[in-house]
């Protein structure tokens, strides 16, 4: 099995301008289930830099006061600290739009003003087409005098409010308003990778990419611009040491990095016509598909990305699609729901049409019966090909926004039954079978090595749709008796009226899954 037949190459990518390396051997990659878990590592890899030491970020959000672990330190503590002691930082948040819209402008405006007082620099970034944002999560620790200690965190969890949820899906004591269903303390369910070896490089080079851009942080917004000349503030990136060799191998995954940066104009230097290789590597690995397309998801909501995934269950007549996708979007009301909604109503008519019986959508709950939020973006393919990251399946996230996604291919071969799910000689592999046993596990509240019914994707199927059916049914019959283990539901998404579709569907093509494709590649149905 080649490396090629799973990860996209150099011109399958779609960026002349793309200069990094077209994948990475040699690295150790760990999932790190829920905000608890990340934060801890965060605060542990951020307390041991030494001054010359490079702490790079980007962000959707970030918020200076949320706290990093029950007794501190906060998002502001930790960068401030590290920057008075001499730790070169330099961060890039998206600017936002205006808290009365329920976003973070305000926020994000406030972290940078910390760390800038601390000695680092944070630059809020509007470099992205009209109504988009920069989405991509990321932290870079470099060490330029101990290499082998450098690590990166990438994946689906911002720095704020919310996220600092472990296990048990209480939810975050300091919470951001989310939708009335979710209570005053929503559950959220989210996944970050730490990365080490070689592949830190490549994460590296993506923040360098986007702080050398000359062009104007506010190229869209002069009203952004005049209130950042008004208040001095940083609008212009100071320049970054060289980049330090890359660190030597950690472990045996191989790794790809994949993005979306949108055709604007002006365009990125490293991307003059946008970049779209989180939705081609997707469309490659799916092509290739057998047995199972496991997926996280917050939105799973376009039913332009559904097609890719109806045309897979079509090809492969033992395919199966297991989705768990939040229950309610993140926000309610007559006017903001029915487009949140339509869209992953449509997705899921598109696969259901394709192949009734192997679509299976899942939402979960904790065990008070309070929805989780799922806000983690993970697919794991046939248990060898896994990638978690910041793009949801949605064609915003595949074209519209900026994204960050990491594939990860692991050289270890997982023997255990069956040793070759897909059947093309690929092999499970260690990493993306032990993600996805993982994620099932917590789901229904197995212990570890609790996976036996897990492993086969058939079996796997009927495990999750029995612990679905229990719980289900133990609600509908008035909740009496011991609550069933599991967290798992199936999800049953609200029927639309055909009134409400006539404004909906519109809205919601418009301005919550925008297409920032070229209008070349939109007319051929081309990423």
């Amino acid at each position: 099995m080649g490396t090629a037949e799973w990860f996209i190459t150099r011109s399958e990518r779609g960026n002349p301008a793309y200069r990094q390396p077209d994948w990475c051997d040699g690295n150790d990659v760990r999932p790190l289930v829920h905000g608890s878990a990340y934060f801890g590592r965060l605060v542990a890899e951020v307390r041991a830099l030494r001054p010359g030491d490079h702490l790079f970020f980007t962000d959707w959000r970030g918020d200076a006061g949320e706290l990093l672990c029950p007794d501190g330190p906060t998002v502001g503590e930790l960068f401030c600290d590290a920057a008075r002691r001499g730790v070169l930082v330099k961060g890039l948040v998206w600017r936002s739009h205006a808290d009365r819209l329920s976003y973070s402008g305000t926020e994000n405006r406030l972290l940078g003003e910390e760390v800038r007082a601390a000695g680092g620099e944070v630059l809020l970034d509007e470099r992205v087409r009209w109504a988009g944002s920069h989405h991509q999560k990321l932290v870079v620790l470099r060490h330029p005098d101990s290499p082998g200690r450098d690590v990166a965190f990438a994946g689906g969890i911002d720095l704020c409010l919310s996220r600092r949820d472990d296990r048990t899906h209480r939810g975050d004591p300091q919470a951001a308003p989310l939708a009335a269903a979710y209570g005053e303390r929503p559950p959220w369910h989210d996944v970050q990778l730490e990365v080490r070896g070689p592949a830190v490089g490549l994460l590296d080079a993506v923040f360098r990419e986007r702080w050398e851009d000359p062009h104007s942080v506010d190229i869209h917004n002069p009203l952004a611009w005049l209130r950042d000349r008004l208040t001095a503030t940083d609008m212009r990136a100071d320049p970054l040491p060289d980049q330090p060799p890359d660190p030597p191998p950690a472990g045996r995954a191989t790794v790809q990095v994949l993005r979306t940066y949108p055709a604007l104009r002006p365009g990125y230097p490293f991307a003059p016509h946008g970049e779209r290789s989180v939705a081609r590597g997707y469309g490659k690995v799916l092509r290739r598909a057998q047995r199972l397309v496991y997926l996280e998801d917050q939105y799973m909501w376009s039913p332009h990305i559904a097609r890719l995934l109806a045309e897979a269950l079509r090809r492969n007549p033992r395919l199966h699609l297991m989705v768990v996708v939040p229950r309610h979007p993140d926000v309610d009301g007559r006017l903001a729901l029915p487009p949140n909604k339509v869209g992953r109503v449509q997705a899921m008519e598109v696969c259901v049409r394709a192949a009734p019986d192997r679509v299976h959508v899942y939402d979960l709950e904790n065990h008070e019966g309070t929805p989780i939020y799922v806000h983690a973006k993970v697919a794991v393919v046939d248990d060898t090909w896994a990638c978690a990251g910041s793009a949801n399946l949605n064609r915003r996230s595949w074209s519209h926004d900026s994204e960050l996604s990491v594939a990860v291919l692991d050289d270890e071969r997982d023997k255990r039954e069956p040793p070759d799910p897909g059947g093309l000689g690929d092999g499970a592999r260690r990493f993306a079978r032990d993600l996805r046993l993982i994620l099932l596990r917590e789901h229904l509240d197995r212990r570890p090595g609790e996976h036996a019914d897990l492993l086969d994707p058939d079996d796997a199927v009927r495990a999750v749709d029995a612990a679905a059916d229990a719980l289900d049914a133990w609600h509908d019959g008035g909740r009496v008796g011991p609550r069933p283990p599991g967290r798992l539901r199936h999800h049953r998404p609200e029927r639309m009226r055909k009134r409400t579709r006539l404004w909906a569907v519109p809205a919601y093509r418009l301005v919550y899954d925008p297409d920032g494709r070229p209008w070349r590649d939109r007319l051929r149905g081309r990423w």
